[in-house]
């Protein structure tokens, strides 16, 4: 089974970041759980499309963010992370996108109340076209609609 990963080779963000980005909110959302080996840094370029330089690039930035381990001859797997720093994890890359988000609104004037107004859109939007997570292992707390 491969990861749900959509690069898009249009985007000013570097492939590296697109990937690293999807990959740190598999894991830290639990959809790739503790002790899930990944793809072979070569089969998961190939995969994507991109070269091994960058997937060896996501695997290292990961694994020094205590989010992967790799195992020498055995391969790489996603690392313990506690309950307190997968929280941690899950709400910096939350507010990493809205600071960009509200960068972006910034750079082309938008008010205060436009950017509330096109925050709750978005939302509503995502929400209604989101599709319902698949039983893998949930707790069944209710976060994963809170993402």
């Amino acid at each position: 089974m491969w990861m749900s990963i959509q690069l898009n080779e249009y985007s000013a963000e570097p492939l590296y970041h697109q990937i690293e980005v999807q990959l740190r909110a598999l894991i830290v959302s639990g959809q790739l759980g503790e002790g899930t080996l990944l793809p072979s840094i070569r089969e998961m370029a190939q995969h994507l499309k991109c070269s091994v330089i960058t997937i060896r690039r996501v695997y290292q930035d990961l694994e020094a963010a205590g989010l992967l381990v790799t195992r020498q001859g055995t391969g790489t797997f996603v690392a313990k992370v506690d309950p307190e720093e997968r929280s941690r994890h899950r709400l910096e890359a939350v507010v990493a996108a809205m600071r960009e988000a509200v960068e972006a609104g910034l750079r082309v004037q938008c008010s205060d109340e436009e950017m509330r107004e096109l925050f709750e859109t978005v939302l509503r939007e995502a929400k209604a076209n989101r599709s319902p997570p698949s039983d893998s292992g949930h707790s069944g707390s209710g976060k994963e609609d809170e993402e």
